[in-house]
C-alpha cells in the first residue's frame, strides 16, 4: 500500500497547487507536468492549461524506439470551464485510448509502421539508462507547444555487474543500489520459454527502488542449454547464493520472480530451498510442472533427477507468495493456477502473506512494470510461432499499473 500512498499524496499536492489555468502571453497552451524527469514506473500527472473554456486540444506523446521506429500516443480533449484539461480525469474525444487515464498516452503509443498488437516499444539505450519522450499540445490556429519528458530506468548510483558462466557459474546481470544503502530484500528474476538474458529491465528498476536484483538467463545463451530442458534447480540456487552474498542484500529475504514457464522454477526454488529463497512473485503462473519446451523433454531436474510433471508441492515454502494473472490469458489458465497456488498455501496453513491478484480481461502480458506500449501477440523467439496471448492493451496496462506497486509494497513490507 505504500506505493499507492505516495501516488495519492502526489495527486493531492498537484491538485492543491494548480486550481485554474493561466493563459500564456502568446495564446498557446500551457503544459504542466509534476515530474518531467522520473523513474519509468512513476505515474506523471499532466495538465494542459491556457485554453478557452470548451476549446478542443490535441495532445501527442512521441518517442523513438531502439530500432529508430517512431511511436506516438495521441488524444483530443475538450477544456473544462476553467480552461484546463487534466489527463488524469479527462475523457478523450478520440485518440489511441478511450477512458480517463493519466498515463494513457504512454501505454497506447502506436508504431508508425506495423501492427501495434504485434509490436513492443523498446526504448533506445544510450548506456545512461534514460530515454526521452516529447509531449506536444496543439490548438487549431495557434502554434503547438512541446515539453520533453525524461524516463529513467534506475536511480543514480546503481551498480551493474555482468555474470558469466565461465567466471560466475551463471549468466545474468546483477544490479545493486548505490554503495552504503542499508540492506534490503532482494529479487532473483527470470523469464519463461523465450530464454535469453532474463528480465534486465525489471532488475535495474528494482535496484533503483533500493532492492538488489539479479536478472538471470537459464537457457538460450552461450554456455547454457539451448532449450528449456533438463535445467537443474541447482543453477538457480547458485545464482541465489551469489545474490545473497552481495552488500546491501538482506540474505533472509530473497524472493524468486518468475514469468510464465519461469513461475514453475520460482515455486520449485521456494519449495526445495526454503533457507535460501524465501518466497516467490509469479506472473501468469502455472501451479504445475510441464514438459520441457519445445520438444517435450524433462524441464527441470534436481540432484540429477527429473522433476516429475504435475502439481508443484508448496509444503516447504517459507515466505510470501504473490501470484498475478489475467482472466483472458490464452496461453494457459494462469488465473486458475494463481487461485490454486493460494488455495494450497491456505490449506497448508502457510503463515506468510500469500494472495492472487486476478485482473479482468488481462492476458498473458499481465506484467510486469507499467507504462510501456506492448502488444497482445508474440512472435515466439524459439519456435517463431505467432502466439495470441489474450487480453487487450488497455487491460494489460491497467493490470501492470495496479500489480507492480503491489510487488514494491511486498518488498517494502519485508524491509527491516
Amino acid at each position: 500500500m505504500r506505493g499507492w500512498t505516495r501516488v495519492l499524496v502526489a495527486l493531492a499536492l498537484l491538485g492543491a497547487g494548480i486550481t485554474e489555468s493561466t493563459r500564456a502571453p502568446d495564446g498557446r497552451p500551457v503544459i504542466e507536468v509534476d515530474a518531467p524527469t522520473a523513474l519509468l514506473d512513476r505515474a506523471v500527472h499532466i495538465r494542459i492549461g491556457g485554453l478557452p473554456a470548451g476549446e478542443k486540444v490535441g495532445v501527442d506523446l512521441g518517442a523513438v524506439d531502439a530500432e529508430g521506429e517512431p511511436w506516438h500516443g495521441h488524444a483530443t480533449f475538450r477544456a473544462n470551464p476553467r480552461g484546463v484539461v487534466d489527463l488524469d480525469t479527462a475523457t478523450p474525444l478520440s485518440g489511441t485510448y478511450r477512458k480517463p487515464d493519466g498515463m494513457g498516452l504512454f501505454w497506447s503509443m502506436n508504431p508508425r509502421s506495423g501492427d501495434p498488437e504485434q509490436m513492443y516499444f523498446i526504448p533506445p539505450d544510450s548506456g545512461e539508462h534514460v530515454f526521452d519522450l516529447t509531449l506536444t499540445a496543439a490548438v487549431r490556429g495557434r502554434p503547438p507547444v512541446s515539453r520533453t519528458l525524461t524516463r529513467q530506468w534506475t536511480a543514480p548510483g546503481v551498480v551493474a555487474r555482468v555474470l558469466a558462466p565461465a567466471t560466475d557459474g551463471v549468466s545474468g546481470m546483477l544490479f545493486l543500489p548505490a554503495p552504503g544503502t542499508p540492506r534490503h530484500p532482494a529479487v532473483l528474476a527470470f523469464g519463461g520459454s523465450e530464454g535469453g538474458r532474463g528480465p534486465i529491465t525489471d532488475a535495474v528498476l528494482l535496484a533503483g527502488h533500493g532492492y538488489p536484483a539479479l536478472a538471470l538467463g537459464y537457457f538460450g545463451l552461450p554456455g547454457l542449454p539451448d532449450e528449456l530442458a533438463n535445467i537443474p534447480l541447482e543453477y538457480f540456487a547458485g545464482a541465489a547464493r551469489i545474490l545473497a552474498a552481495q552488500p546491501g542484500v538482506d540474505p533472509e529475504h530473497i524472493l524468486a520472480q518468475g514469468y510464465s514457464r519461469g513461475t514453475e522454477a520460482a515455486l520449485l526454488l521456494a519449495r526445495h530451498y526454503p533457507d535460501l529463497v524465501h518466497g516467490a512473485i509469479v506472473y501468469a503462473p502455472s501451479a504445475t510442472v510441464h514438459a520441457g519446451f519445445p520438444r517435450g523433454r524433462t524441464a527441470w531436474t534436481k540432484d540429477g533427477e527429473p522433476i516429475a510433471e504435475g502439481r508443484i508441492p508448496l509444503d516447504r515454502v517459507d515466505g510470501p507468495v504473490l501470484a498475478i494473472a489475467g482472466t483472458d490469458d490464452r496461453l494457459w489458465p494462469s488465473a486458475d493456477s494463481a487461485r490454486e497456488i493460494v488455495a494450497e498455501l491456505d490449506a497448508l496453513g502457510n503463515p506468510y502473506p500469500h494472495r492472487a491478484l486476478i485482473f479482468p480481461d488481462a492476458g498473458h502480458g499481465v506484467g510486469t512494470h507499467p507504462y510501456f506500449a506492448a502488444g497482445t501477440t508474440l512472435n515466439h523467439p524459439v519456435t517463431r510461432e505467432l502466439l495470441d496471448m489474450g487480453g487487450t492493451r488497455a487491460a494489460d496496462a491497467a493490470a501492470q499499473a495496479q500489480g507492480w506497486p503491489q510487488v514494491l509494497a511486498l518488498l517494502a513490507s519485508l524491509t527491516r
